[in-house]
């Protein structure tokens, strides 16, 4: 297992844009805000590039990435934003300098496939959470995200008491390995170099503005590869609407998980707080954890930094 060093406030983080580009002033913004968390930043050379919808060509995009891993005063990495357009970048990565430089990666959304690919590939612990972009305000957010970087090299808990949307069922006392983010990431790996790994893992999943047929189709896609009932168990997140999706003749989206993954008799956690609406909870990729249906807690007893 490949931690990165735990983050401490007054530690350099390395702002890059994998993905989707941005409008400067929100860069700027955004950029302001996250310093007033107390962390000093490094900016990529291309995180103002715009080229078509990219941050920049995919050669540039990888090299942020990898001059960030090479920066010694550089302790984290954290994604400006998601959009489209990691997996692009994936052939260009040094493995070996990865893993040489082991350092916190964070993001969600298309950084998805990211987190998962360093994590198969080298036993590398990412970290699904707040971007740049994200709204650090909101409190549960802030705190999960400072817990699991800042504290997280000792055991954790999880604890989901607060949360009065969560609902457990099938429960049962499980553990197992999480992994998964985005629903269309985890499908778009499938058939590639860079395919999700999910027998006998705890699969996350949530979905931001796709139409409910859309989320049968990928679910049905990831059933019908056997990424589903290979899993231990499932943590399902915010399956954001998409406003234009029509009411008559349709599912909700209840429903759909309900017919797709509640079938399958896994023990499954619905409405945990993270992905495109806030709180967004971190959630470390890559590390077992233990789910403890009886009281209400995700239980994390290993490192997840160093």
């Amino acid at each position: 297992m490949l931690l990165g060093k735990k983050l401490s406030f007054g530690d350099t983080i390395g702002i890059i844009a994998p993905a989707s580009c941005d409008d400067f002033d929100i860069i700027e913004k955004k950029i302001k805000d996250f310093k007033n968390l107390g962390f000093k930043v490094k900016i990529g050379d291309h995180l103002y590039d715009k080229k078509g919808y990219f941050a920049g060509d995919d050669r540039q995009r990888a090299a942020d990435l990898m001059n960030m891993f090479k920066d010694d005063t550089v302790t984290a990495i954290i994604c400006f934003r998601g959009g489209y357009g990691t997996m692009r970048i994936l052939p260009y990565l040094d493995l070996n300098i990865i893993k040489k430089n082991p350092k916190i990666v964070c993001g969600y959304s298309d950084i998805t496939i990211l987190l998962n690919y360093l994590y198969k590939q080298l036993g590398f612990i990412t970290f699904h959470g707040p971007m740049i972009k994200s709204n650090f305000e909101e409190e549960n957010t802030r705190e999960s995200f400072i817990s699991a970087l800042i504290k997280g090299n000792k055991g954790y808990k999880i604890d989901l008491n607060g949360y009065s949307q969560i609902e457990m069922l099938n429960p049962n006392n499980i553990k197992g390995v999480l992994v998964g983010g985005n629903l269309s990431l985890i499908c778009s790996s499938l058939g590639t170099p860079f395919e999700i790994e999910t027998k006998n893992k705890i699969l996350i999943i949530e979905e931001v503005n796709e139409k409910i047929y859309a989320i049968d189709r990928m679910l049905t896609q990831l059933l019908m590869a056997n990424k589903l009932q290979c899993c231990k168990g499932f943590i399902l997140g915010y399956f954001t609407p998409n406003k234009e999706d029509k009411t008559i003749d349709n599912f909700t989206i209840t429903e759909v998980i309900k017919d797709r993954i509640l079938t399958l008799n896994k023990p499954t956690i619905l409405n945990f707080p993270f992905g495109h609406e806030y709180p967004n909870l971190t959630i470390p990729i890559g590390i077992e954890v233990t789910f403890d249906f009886t009281n209400k807690k995700i239980n994390i007893p290993h490192p997840v930094v160093r």
